[in-house]
């Protein structure tokens, strides 16, 4: 951060670990936005309260991404319902999907769901994100895949979420968008990161082959199968997403706007 930025005080009564947790999900919000995929005041992402299993922070609902801060976060509980004094409101019945991820899995500390144009028409094609680029090989037989039931907003499509989900850290929500969940903040953001980026260059390929510019070469599946260990096993260079990256994007929006810490 800028020496000559002041970081802001925890607030009187609240745990230093909630504090620093707000300002990584604030980050992520402003983060989200910066890269253009936020959809207005809808969207959301979630995260545990340190310390609990059955309480998150969420995103005040009529807020735009770029307008998140540490301290305009809502503490909510399994069923979006608010724990904490805030003027806002939240938008309970999108917790049906956080909700469910976080209760059926321990370790998803951070649950991050986007409706981005690239990610919604590769959700829709059959065999959801293909191994075409580096960037979707972390992702080769390793995404899940969730059909579309409607709004989500019917408590009883939280446990297909889960089992459609099962041990993956992205899922592909037909002609929905896609979900990503992370054991910190930038993991989550990170996975959304390469996916998006791996999205849009599969459907620029297909368009282009579709314009005449002849087929695609499509890697074997032991040479995609091997990517894609190297890339979840952590070996070598190859750290968990977001443990290199996030430190430094965290930099680059105090130089930009540290407003987020607020």
């Amino acid at each position: 951060m800028n020496a000559a930025l002041k970081e802001p005080a925890c607030p009187a009564g609240m745990p230093p670990e909630e504090w620093e947790a707000r300002v990584s999900l604030a980050a992520c919000y402003r983060l989200v936005a910066n890269l253009k995929l936020d959809d207005l005041i809808y969207n959301h992402i979630s995260l545990r309260v340190p310390g609990t299993h059955d309480q998150f922070l969420i995103n005040p609902y009529g807020l735009l991404f770029e307008e998140v801060t540490a301290s305009s976060l809502v503490r909510i509980d399994l069923q979006g319902r608010k724990l904490s004094d805030s003027p806002y409101e939240v938008n309970a019945a999108a917790f049906v999907i956080h909700g469910a991820i976080h209760q059926g899995k321990r370790d998803a500390a951070c649950v991050l769901h986007t409706h981005s144009d690239a990610s919604i028409a590769v959700s829709a094609q059959r065999e959801g994100l293909l191994p075409l680029s580096q960037f979707a090989m972390r992702f080769y037989r390793r995404q899940a895949f969730h059909d579309y039931e409607g709004v989500a907003i019917d408590m009883d499509e939280q446990a297909r979420l889960v089992a459609d989900l099962g041990e993956h850290r992205v899922m592909l929500m037909r002609n929905h968008g896609v979900l990503t969940l992370g054991r910190t903040v930038g993991e989550a953001f990170m996975l959304l990161y390469y996916f998006e980026r791996a999205a849009r260059i599969q459907l620029s390929m297909q368009a282009a082959v579709a314009g005449g510019a002849g087929p695609i070469v499509l890697p074997s599946h032991d040479v995609s199968e091997k990517a894609a260990r190297q890339f979840w096993e952590n070996k070598g260079d190859i750290l968990v997403a977001g443990e290199r990256e996030w430190p430094a994007l965290l930099r680059q929006l105090d130089r930009a706007d540290p407003s987020y810490r607020t």
